[in-house]
């Protein structure tokens, strides 16, 4: 098993240990948790870009476009989330 070890600020920490269940890990609270977050496709992620880089009056660069592009396509193939019983 991988671990990664992370940052919190306080009122954070404390959230998070206030939603442990009995002796349940951190790491089992934060798979039952639900973040509220867009899909993270081509299309959405293209639309967050063209809305930050028209706010600055230029275009997106054609580079990130490319990367987020492949990005999608690699997580259809390698899923970057650890399985969980509560998916089930």
């Amino acid at each position: 098993m991988v671990i990664k070890t992370i940052s919190l600020e306080l009122d954070a920490y404390e959230k998070l240990r206030r939603a442990k269940r009995g002796k349940e890990s951190f790491s089992a609270v934060v798979r039952r948790a639900r973040f509220d977050s867009g899909k993270n496709t081509g299309g959405s992620i293209l639309k967050e870009l063209k809305a930050a880089y028209d706010a600055k009056g230029k275009p997106a660069a054609k580079e990130a476009l490319d990367y987020w592009d492949k990005a999608e396509k690699e997580d259809r193939v390698h899923h970057r989330i650890s399985p969980s019983k509560w998916d089930e």
